[in-house]
Protein backbone atom coordinates (compact mmCIF):
# COMPACT_ATOMS: atom_id res chain seq x y z
CA UNK A 1 0.00 0.00 0.00
CA UNK A 2 1.46 3.39 -0.97
CA UNK A 3 2.18 6.23 1.46
CA UNK A 4 -0.62 8.44 0.13
CA UNK A 5 -3.18 5.74 0.91
CA UNK A 6 -1.79 5.19 4.40
CA UNK A 7 -1.82 8.94 5.05
CA UNK A 8 -5.57 8.98 4.33
CA UNK A 9 -6.17 6.48 7.13
CA UNK A 10 -6.80 7.36 10.77
CA UNK A 11 -3.90 6.47 13.07
CA UNK A 12 -5.75 3.67 14.85
CA UNK A 13 -9.22 2.10 15.26
CA UNK A 14 -10.19 4.43 18.11
CA UNK A 15 -9.39 7.55 16.10
CA UNK A 16 -11.33 5.98 13.22
CA UNK A 17 -14.63 6.36 15.10
CA UNK A 18 -14.91 10.09 14.32
CA UNK A 19 -12.76 10.11 11.16
CA UNK A 20 -14.52 11.56 8.09
CA UNK A 21 -14.51 8.17 6.34
CA UNK A 22 -13.11 5.28 8.39
CA UNK A 23 -14.37 2.53 6.12
CA UNK A 24 -11.39 2.15 3.75
CA UNK A 25 -9.24 1.76 6.87
CA UNK A 26 -11.62 -0.85 8.26
CA UNK A 27 -11.55 -2.70 4.94
CA UNK A 28 -7.75 -2.76 5.16
CA UNK A 29 -7.93 -4.24 8.67
CA UNK A 30 -10.43 -6.91 7.63
CA UNK A 31 -8.27 -7.95 4.66
CA UNK A 32 -4.79 -7.60 6.18
CA UNK A 33 -5.06 -7.69 9.97
CA UNK A 34 -8.36 -9.28 11.05
CA UNK A 35 -7.04 -9.87 14.59
CA UNK A 36 -3.83 -8.26 15.76
CA UNK A 37 -2.11 -6.75 18.77
CA UNK A 38 -1.77 -2.95 18.77
CA UNK A 39 1.07 -2.33 21.18
CA UNK A 40 0.62 1.46 21.13
CA UNK A 41 -2.99 1.11 22.31
CA UNK A 42 -2.27 -1.92 24.47
CA UNK A 43 -5.22 -3.73 22.89
CA UNK A 44 -6.03 -6.66 20.68
CA UNK A 45 -8.00 -5.45 17.65
CA UNK A 46 -10.70 -7.72 16.18
CA UNK A 47 -12.14 -6.51 12.86
CA UNK A 48 -13.22 -9.39 10.63
CA UNK A 49 -16.62 -11.02 11.00
CA UNK A 50 -14.97 -14.25 12.19
CA UNK A 51 -12.81 -12.53 14.81
CA UNK A 52 -15.66 -10.29 16.02
CA UNK A 53 -18.04 -13.26 16.26
CA UNK A 54 -15.48 -15.19 18.29
CA UNK A 55 -14.95 -12.28 20.68
CA UNK A 56 -18.66 -11.61 21.18
CA UNK A 57 -19.78 -15.22 21.62
CA UNK A 58 -17.04 -16.58 23.90
CA UNK A 59 -18.62 -15.25 27.07
CA UNK A 60 -16.81 -17.91 29.12
CA UNK A 61 -13.55 -16.14 28.28
CA UNK A 62 -14.41 -12.67 26.94
CA UNK A 63 -16.18 -10.67 29.64
CA UNK A 64 -17.95 -7.33 29.32
CA UNK A 65 -16.09 -5.94 32.34
CA UNK A 66 -12.66 -6.63 33.87
CA UNK A 67 -12.93 -8.93 36.89
CA UNK A 68 -11.15 -6.45 39.15
CA UNK A 69 -13.38 -3.52 38.17
CA UNK A 70 -17.00 -4.58 37.52
CA UNK A 71 -18.04 -0.94 37.92
CA UNK A 72 -15.87 1.84 36.44
CA UNK A 73 -13.79 3.35 39.21
CA UNK A 74 -15.04 6.87 38.53
CA UNK A 75 -18.66 5.79 39.13
CA UNK A 76 -18.19 3.68 42.26
CA UNK A 77 -20.17 4.80 45.29
CA UNK A 78 -22.57 6.94 43.25
CA UNK A 79 -26.10 6.52 41.85
CA UNK A 80 -24.54 6.05 38.39
CA UNK A 81 -22.44 3.21 39.76
CA UNK A 82 -25.52 1.75 41.45
CA UNK A 83 -27.27 1.60 38.07
CA UNK A 84 -24.21 0.28 36.23
CA UNK A 85 -23.65 -2.55 38.73
CA UNK A 86 -27.15 -3.91 38.15
CA UNK A 87 -27.37 -3.61 34.35
CA UNK A 88 -27.88 -6.94 32.66
CA UNK A 89 -25.69 -5.82 29.72
CA UNK A 90 -22.78 -5.17 32.10
CA UNK A 91 -23.12 -8.40 34.06
CA UNK A 92 -21.28 -11.66 33.38
CA UNK A 93 -22.09 -15.19 34.51
CA UNK A 94 -25.18 -17.34 34.72
CA UNK A 95 -26.99 -15.08 37.20
CA UNK A 96 -27.67 -12.65 34.37
CA UNK A 97 -29.75 -15.14 32.33
CA UNK A 98 -33.12 -14.74 34.10
CA UNK A 99 -32.77 -10.95 34.03
CA UNK A 100 -31.82 -10.99 30.34
CA UNK A 101 -34.99 -12.99 29.65
CA UNK A 102 -37.06 -10.44 31.57
CA UNK A 103 -35.48 -7.50 29.74
CA UNK A 104 -35.91 -9.17 26.34
CA UNK A 105 -39.54 -10.03 27.01
CA UNK A 106 -40.24 -6.47 28.16
CA UNK A 107 -38.76 -4.85 25.06
CA UNK A 108 -40.50 -7.37 22.80
CA UNK A 109 -43.82 -6.35 24.33
CA UNK A 110 -43.53 -2.82 22.87
CA UNK A 111 -41.49 -3.49 19.74
CA UNK A 112 -44.46 -3.27 17.38
CA UNK A 113 -47.33 -0.82 17.13
CA UNK A 114 -46.90 0.60 20.64
CA UNK A 115 -43.37 1.80 19.90
CA UNK A 116 -44.37 3.10 16.47
CA UNK A 117 -47.34 5.06 17.81
CA UNK A 118 -45.38 6.65 20.65
CA UNK A 119 -42.46 7.43 18.35
CA UNK A 120 -44.78 9.15 15.90
CA UNK A 121 -46.47 11.15 18.65
CA UNK A 122 -43.22 12.37 20.18
CA UNK A 123 -41.52 13.00 16.81
CA UNK A 124 -44.42 15.15 15.64
CA UNK A 125 -44.33 17.23 18.82
CA UNK A 126 -40.54 17.67 18.85
CA UNK A 127 -40.39 18.58 15.15
CA UNK A 128 -43.15 21.18 15.41
CA UNK A 129 -40.64 24.02 15.74
CA UNK A 130 -38.23 22.75 13.05
CA UNK A 131 -39.02 24.64 9.87
CA UNK A 132 -37.36 24.47 6.44
CA UNK A 133 -34.05 26.31 6.67
CA UNK A 134 -33.87 25.98 10.45
CA UNK A 135 -30.48 25.90 12.17
CA UNK A 136 -29.04 22.41 11.59
CA UNK A 137 -28.29 22.25 15.31
CA UNK A 138 -32.02 21.85 15.90
CA UNK A 139 -31.85 18.54 14.01
CA UNK A 140 -29.10 17.26 16.32
CA UNK A 141 -31.15 18.25 19.36
CA UNK A 142 -34.16 16.42 17.89
CA UNK A 143 -32.05 13.28 17.27
CA UNK A 144 -31.02 13.11 20.92
CA UNK A 145 -34.35 14.17 22.40
CA UNK A 146 -36.58 11.79 20.46
CA UNK A 147 -35.30 8.45 21.84
CA UNK A 148 -35.23 9.87 25.36
CA UNK A 149 -38.80 11.21 25.14
CA UNK A 150 -40.10 7.97 23.63
CA UNK A 151 -38.47 5.66 26.16
CA UNK A 152 -39.33 7.90 29.11
CA UNK A 153 -42.95 8.09 27.99
CA UNK A 154 -43.09 4.31 27.55
CA UNK A 155 -41.67 3.94 31.06
CA UNK A 156 -44.62 5.94 32.38
CA UNK A 157 -42.98 9.32 33.00
CA UNK A 158 -45.63 12.09 32.93
CA UNK A 159 -45.56 14.47 29.97
CA UNK A 160 -44.71 17.50 32.12
CA UNK A 161 -41.49 15.80 33.32
CA UNK A 162 -40.24 14.55 29.95
CA UNK A 163 -38.01 17.52 29.10
CA UNK A 164 -36.22 17.51 32.45
CA UNK A 165 -35.91 13.72 32.55
CA UNK A 166 -34.49 13.75 29.00
CA UNK A 167 -31.75 16.12 30.20
CA UNK A 168 -30.97 13.72 33.03
CA UNK A 169 -30.82 10.84 30.54
CA UNK A 170 -28.32 12.75 28.40
CA UNK A 171 -26.12 13.64 31.36
CA UNK A 172 -26.22 10.06 32.64
CA UNK A 173 -25.26 8.69 29.21
CA UNK A 174 -22.45 11.22 28.99
CA UNK A 175 -20.84 10.14 32.26
CA UNK A 176 -20.59 6.54 31.02
CA UNK A 177 -18.51 7.48 27.97
CA UNK A 178 -14.86 6.33 28.06
CA UNK A 179 -13.72 9.91 27.33
CA UNK A 180 -16.02 11.63 29.85
CA UNK A 181 -14.49 14.64 31.60
CA UNK A 182 -14.56 14.99 35.42
CA UNK A 183 -17.31 17.58 35.02
CA UNK A 184 -19.40 15.27 32.84
CA UNK A 185 -18.94 12.44 35.34
CA UNK A 186 -20.09 14.59 38.26
CA UNK A 187 -23.08 15.86 36.28
CA UNK A 188 -23.98 12.33 35.23
CA UNK A 189 -23.80 11.00 38.78
CA UNK A 190 -26.25 13.65 39.95
CA UNK A 191 -28.54 12.98 36.98
CA UNK A 192 -28.49 9.25 37.71
CA UNK A 193 -29.73 9.98 41.23
CA UNK A 194 -32.61 12.03 39.83
CA UNK A 195 -33.55 9.25 37.40
CA UNK A 196 -33.49 6.62 40.14
CA UNK A 197 -35.73 8.76 42.35
CA UNK A 198 -38.17 9.36 39.49
CA UNK A 199 -38.37 5.71 38.41
CA UNK A 200 -38.71 4.44 41.97
CA UNK A 201 -41.63 6.82 42.48
CA UNK A 202 -43.33 5.35 39.40
CA UNK A 203 -42.74 1.71 40.30
CA UNK A 204 -46.06 0.31 41.45
CA UNK A 205 -47.97 3.54 40.78
CA UNK A 206 -51.51 2.71 39.54
CA UNK A 207 -51.31 5.28 36.72
CA UNK A 208 -48.19 3.54 35.35
CA UNK A 209 -49.60 0.01 35.53
CA UNK A 210 -49.32 -0.55 31.77
CA UNK A 211 -45.96 1.14 31.35
CA UNK A 212 -42.70 -0.41 30.24
CA UNK A 213 -41.50 -0.10 33.85
CA UNK A 214 -44.48 -2.07 35.16
CA UNK A 215 -44.02 -4.72 32.47
CA UNK A 216 -40.34 -5.07 33.38
CA UNK A 217 -41.27 -5.46 37.04
CA UNK A 218 -43.75 -8.23 36.22
CA UNK A 219 -41.36 -9.99 33.86
CA UNK A 220 -38.54 -9.82 36.41
CA UNK A 221 -40.83 -11.40 38.99
CA UNK A 222 -41.81 -14.10 36.48
CA UNK A 223 -38.15 -14.97 35.92
CA UNK A 224 -37.23 -14.89 39.60
CA UNK A 225 -35.62 -11.43 39.82
CA UNK A 226 -37.98 -9.44 42.03
CA UNK A 227 -35.47 -6.92 43.40
CA UNK A 228 -36.97 -3.46 42.71
CA UNK A 229 -33.49 -1.89 42.61
CA UNK A 230 -32.57 -4.23 39.76
CA UNK A 231 -35.79 -3.38 37.93
CA UNK A 232 -35.29 0.37 38.26
CA UNK A 233 -31.63 0.18 37.24
CA UNK A 234 -32.42 -1.72 34.06
CA UNK A 235 -35.26 0.67 33.26
CA UNK A 236 -32.68 3.46 33.47
CA UNK A 237 -30.47 1.30 31.27
CA UNK A 238 -33.12 1.39 28.54
CA UNK A 239 -32.64 5.14 28.49
CA UNK A 240 -28.89 5.40 28.13
CA UNK A 241 -28.70 2.51 25.67
CA UNK A 242 -31.33 4.10 23.43
CA UNK A 243 -30.16 7.68 23.83
CA UNK A 244 -26.88 7.83 21.89
CA UNK A 245 -27.22 4.83 19.58
CA UNK A 246 -30.61 5.98 18.27
CA UNK A 247 -29.37 9.55 17.85
CA UNK A 248 -26.57 8.13 15.72
CA UNK A 249 -28.99 6.07 13.65
CA UNK A 250 -31.06 9.18 12.94
CA UNK A 251 -28.07 11.35 12.05
CA UNK A 252 -26.30 8.76 9.92
CA UNK A 253 -29.52 7.97 8.07
CA UNK A 254 -29.96 11.66 7.23
CA UNK A 255 -26.39 11.80 5.94
CA UNK A 256 -26.98 8.77 3.74
CA UNK A 257 -30.12 10.35 2.31
CA UNK A 258 -28.10 13.50 1.60
CA UNK A 259 -25.10 11.80 -0.01
CA UNK A 260 -26.27 8.50 -1.53
CA UNK A 261 -28.02 9.19 -4.86
CA UNK A 262 -31.57 7.94 -5.17
CA UNK A 263 -31.98 6.37 -1.72
CA UNK A 264 -35.09 8.33 -0.85
CA UNK A 265 -36.76 7.46 -4.14
CA UNK A 266 -35.87 3.78 -3.81
CA UNK A 267 -37.02 3.67 -0.20
CA UNK A 268 -40.37 5.27 -0.95
CA UNK A 269 -42.22 5.28 2.34
CA UNK A 270 -40.03 2.51 3.74
CA UNK A 271 -37.53 4.50 5.78
CA UNK A 272 -37.19 1.57 8.16
CA UNK A 273 -35.20 -0.15 5.40
CA UNK A 274 -32.84 2.83 5.26
CA UNK A 275 -32.21 2.64 8.99
CA UNK A 276 -31.67 -1.12 8.85
CA UNK A 277 -29.02 -0.73 6.17
CA UNK A 278 -27.45 2.24 7.98
CA UNK A 279 -26.86 0.11 11.05
CA UNK A 280 -24.64 -2.01 8.81
CA UNK A 281 -23.25 0.63 6.44
CA UNK A 282 -22.51 3.50 8.87
CA UNK A 283 -23.45 2.34 12.37
CA UNK A 284 -23.55 4.52 15.47
CA UNK A 285 -21.77 1.87 17.52
CA UNK A 286 -18.34 1.39 15.98
CA UNK A 287 -16.64 -0.74 18.59
CA UNK A 288 -17.02 -2.35 21.99
CA UNK A 289 -14.61 -4.05 24.38
CA UNK A 290 -14.10 -7.45 25.92
CA UNK A 291 -11.81 -8.41 28.81
CA UNK A 292 -10.05 -11.78 29.05
CA UNK A 293 -11.02 -13.65 32.21
CA UNK A 294 -8.17 -16.13 31.71
CA UNK A 295 -5.71 -17.41 29.14
CA UNK A 296 -7.24 -18.79 25.97
CA UNK A 297 -7.47 -18.78 22.21
CA UNK A 298 -9.66 -16.38 20.25
CA UNK A 299 -9.86 -16.85 16.47
CA UNK A 300 -6.55 -18.70 16.50
CA UNK A 301 -4.61 -16.16 18.60
CA UNK A 302 -3.30 -16.97 22.07
CA UNK A 303 -4.29 -14.35 24.66
CA UNK A 304 -3.61 -13.93 28.36
CA UNK A 305 -5.74 -13.14 31.38
CA UNK A 306 -6.26 -9.40 31.60
CA UNK A 307 -5.83 -8.79 27.87
CA UNK A 308 -8.37 -6.38 26.35
CA UNK A 309 -10.04 -6.78 22.96
CA UNK A 310 -11.30 -3.83 20.95
CA UNK A 311 -14.10 -5.43 18.93
CA UNK A 312 -14.61 -3.28 15.81
CA UNK A 313 -18.18 -4.16 14.90
CA UNK A 314 -18.31 -1.46 12.20
CA UNK A 315 -15.49 -3.20 10.35
CA UNK A 316 -17.14 -6.62 10.66
CA UNK A 317 -20.35 -5.16 9.19
CA UNK A 318 -18.40 -4.51 6.00
CA UNK A 319 -16.61 -7.85 5.85
CA UNK A 320 -17.37 -9.14 2.32
CA UNK A 321 -17.46 -12.70 3.66
CA UNK A 322 -20.79 -11.99 5.39
CA UNK A 323 -22.02 -8.99 3.35
CA UNK A 324 -20.98 -9.18 -0.33
CA UNK A 325 -20.29 -5.82 -2.01
CA UNK A 326 -20.09 -4.24 1.46
CA UNK A 327 -19.52 -0.67 0.23
CA UNK A 328 -22.82 -0.68 -1.67
CA UNK A 329 -25.76 0.90 0.14
CA UNK A 330 -28.35 -1.74 -0.64
CA UNK A 331 -31.90 -1.37 0.69
CA UNK A 332 -32.82 -4.85 -0.52
CA UNK A 333 -29.69 -6.61 0.75
CA UNK A 334 -30.40 -10.28 1.27
CA UNK A 335 -29.26 -12.04 4.45
CA UNK A 336 -27.87 -8.80 5.87
CA UNK A 337 -25.50 -9.52 8.76
CA UNK A 338 -24.86 -6.79 11.29
CA UNK A 339 -22.93 -6.73 14.55
CA UNK A 340 -24.00 -3.24 15.61
CA UNK A 341 -26.24 -4.49 18.41
CA UNK A 342 -23.83 -7.26 19.34
CA UNK A 343 -24.02 -11.03 19.06
CA UNK A 344 -24.18 -13.94 21.43
CA UNK A 345 -25.28 -13.76 25.08
CA UNK A 346 -24.77 -10.00 25.35
CA UNK A 347 -26.59 -9.00 22.16
CA UNK A 348 -28.75 -5.94 22.77
CA UNK A 349 -32.49 -6.80 22.72
CA UNK A 350 -33.42 -3.19 21.91
CA UNK A 351 -32.64 -3.25 18.19
CA UNK A 352 -36.27 -3.26 17.04
CA UNK A 353 -37.19 -0.37 19.35
CA UNK A 354 -34.17 1.72 18.30
CA UNK A 355 -34.76 1.23 14.57
CA UNK A 356 -38.46 2.04 14.92
CA UNK A 357 -37.73 5.28 16.78
CA UNK A 358 -35.01 6.24 14.29
CA UNK A 359 -37.10 5.55 11.18
CA UNK A 360 -40.03 7.52 12.59
CA UNK A 361 -37.75 10.41 13.48
CA UNK A 362 -36.15 10.55 10.03
CA UNK A 363 -39.56 10.43 8.38
CA UNK A 364 -40.81 13.31 10.51
CA UNK A 365 -37.73 15.43 9.79
CA UNK A 366 -38.14 14.90 6.06
CA UNK A 367 -41.79 15.84 6.33
CA UNK A 368 -40.71 19.03 8.12
CA UNK A 369 -38.62 20.00 5.11
CA UNK A 370 -35.15 19.63 6.63
CA UNK A 371 -32.42 20.71 4.19
CA UNK A 372 -30.36 17.53 3.78
CA UNK A 373 -27.61 19.18 1.75
CA UNK A 374 -27.10 21.81 4.43
CA UNK A 375 -26.88 19.11 7.08
CA UNK A 376 -24.15 17.32 5.14
CA UNK A 377 -22.20 20.56 4.73
CA UNK A 378 -22.19 21.29 8.48
CA UNK A 379 -21.52 17.82 9.89
CA UNK A 380 -18.92 17.07 12.54
CA UNK A 381 -18.80 14.06 14.87
CA UNK A 382 -19.30 13.99 18.59
CA UNK A 383 -16.07 13.28 20.46
CA UNK A 384 -16.14 9.60 21.34
CA UNK A 385 -13.98 6.49 21.49
CA UNK A 386 -16.74 4.14 20.34
CA UNK A 387 -19.82 6.02 19.05
CA UNK A 388 -20.15 7.64 15.62
CA UNK A 389 -22.77 10.34 16.13
CA UNK A 390 -22.99 13.23 13.66
CA UNK A 391 -23.61 16.73 14.91
CA UNK A 392 -25.09 19.29 12.58
CA UNK A 393 -24.24 22.97 12.84
CA UNK A 394 -22.48 22.69 16.18
CA UNK A 395 -19.31 21.19 17.58
CA UNK A 396 -20.65 19.62 20.74
CA UNK A 397 -23.96 18.59 22.28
Amino acid sequence: MDNDTLAAFPPDPIAAVTFPNPYPFYAHLVAEAPLYRDEALGLWIASSAAAVTAALTRDDLCRVRPAAEPVPRALQGSPAGEIFARLVRQTDGQDRCPLKQAVSATLASVAGSTAAQESHRQAKALAADIEPGANPGAVSSFAFDLPAYVVLSLLGVPADLLAEAARWAGAFAGCLAPAASPGQIDEGKAAAGQLLFLLRSLLGAPEADHSLLAILSREARRFGREDPDVVVANAAGFLFQAYEATAGLIGNSLLALATQPGIRERAGGGLLRVVQEIQRFDPPIQNTRRFLAGPGTIAGREMQEGDVLLVVVAAANRDPVVNPHPDRFDLTRKNRRTFTFGAGPHACPGEALATTIAATGVEQLLRSGVDLERLAETVTYRRSANLRIPLFGKEEL
